[in-house]
Formats: C-alpha cells, structure tokens, sequence
C-alpha cells in the first residue's frame, strides 16, 4: 500500500501542483473561519459571492458577534441552513471576542469549543492560517479516499485517522485541495468521469466495474 500511496501522491502532485490555496476567499483567519461554517451543505463559489458583501458589511469580528440574527439570515440566506449558520456565527464570534480576545485559537480543542466549529472546520485553519498539519474529510476526501483503498471507514473522525497513517504529514493538507479538485473535475458522485481519469490503476472501485463488465 505505501508503494500505491507514493504512486497516486506522485499523481497528483503532477496533475494539480503543490500550492497551499484554499478555494474559500479571506484575507485573514476569522474570514475564512466564517467562510468555511457558511460552506456546510454549499459551494465554495456561492460562498464567495455572499462574503464579498458580508465581509464588507461586517468588517470585523466585533462586528458580527454584535449582528442582529435576523438581518444576519437575510444577508447569508442564499447559502442554505441560514439559521442554524447565522447562530452559531453571532455565538462563535461573541466566544472569539470575550474568551480569545478577539483572535482565531490555534488549538483543535480551542478551535471545536466554538459554536458551529467541528473537526473539518478546525482543521480547514489549522491547516490554511497556522500550516499546522491537518486532514480535512469532507465528502469529496472521504468517497474518494475509500475509492482509492486508504480507509474503510464511513465517520469522517475515523477516516481522519486511517489517512493520519497512511499519508506523509507534509501532504496532509494538499490531499484535501487535491481530492477536492478532483471530486469536482472528474471523480463526481454519482457518475464519475472513469474515462478522464489518472488514478484508475490505484481506484478500487474501477477495478471491480472492469472486473464485473470484463
């Protein structure tokens, strides 16, 4: 399995390059720590198009944990959940001003004691703010890390771990800008571009359609 891992890192290191760029737009951590809550159950670039105005409006982390909930849903409405994500931003960012003094914390246990923060949101800025290293499974990593044979498991917490072990720490946080590529471009759900892809000698799931269809 090491040989494989090297190989399908190898890959796309080749097809995507090395670049730490997240696809969320901030210009520092408490901006993409709110991006990145608003992108549950959303993508990346309607995200983008609502924080360009709400970034403006709110500039700062005061600011928010000051707004009023309802102008608050009204302002992100478009990204879906937008009560749920308007709550937790007021409360998150209210916990930010009075308990980290306005700061993003550093720490995965700092950061998952703030409203609406799990471990996929916490790694997002460990991993982009502090370039400490992180593996952020989102749908995208999971499906596709199970494809490719590097976990089993089906609780994100869990495949977490599985990817901990089997990955090198300095490509932890490339593998989620990778696979969140490649979900996007060719390995979509559910009907994947097989016929575009590089990884179909390492992808356990080809090897069983072949398999079946041979």
């Amino acid at each position: 399995m090491k040989k494989n891992t090297k190989a399908i890192l190898d890959l796309l290191d080749e097809k995507y390059g090395t670049d730490f760029r997240c696809s969320l737009d901030h210009e520092n951590a408490w901006q993409l720590l709110i991006a990145t809550i608003l992108s549950a159950q959303c993508t990346d670039a309607r995200v983008n198009i609502v924080t360009a105005d709400l970034f403006r409006k709110y500039p700062s982390v005061e600011a928010f944990a000051q707004a009023d909930l309802k102008e608050l849903e009204k302002d992100i409405h478009s990204t879906g959940f937008y009560h749920n994500k308007a709550k937790n931003i007021i409360a998150c960012c209210k916990d930010l001003v009075e308990k980290f003094g306005g700061e993003v914390p550093r720490s995965l246990e700092d950061l998952t004691s703030l409203a609406g923060v799990g471990r996929k949101t916490a790694n997002v800025i460990r991993g982009n703010i502090y370039h400490d290293p992180s593996i952020v499974v989102d749908t995208h990593v999971k499906r596709i890390s199970k494809k490719l044979g590097l976990t089993k498991e089906e609780e994100p917490g869990k495949v977490e771990q599985d990817l901990m072990k089997a990955l090198p720490k300095e490509h932890w946080i490339l593998w989620n800008i990778q696979l969140i590529t490649l979900g996007r471009e060719i390995c979509k759900a559910p009907t994947p571009k097989c016929g575009e892809c590089f990884l179909t000698g390492y992808c356990q799931d080809y090897k069983k359609r072949k398999g079946k269809s041979g």
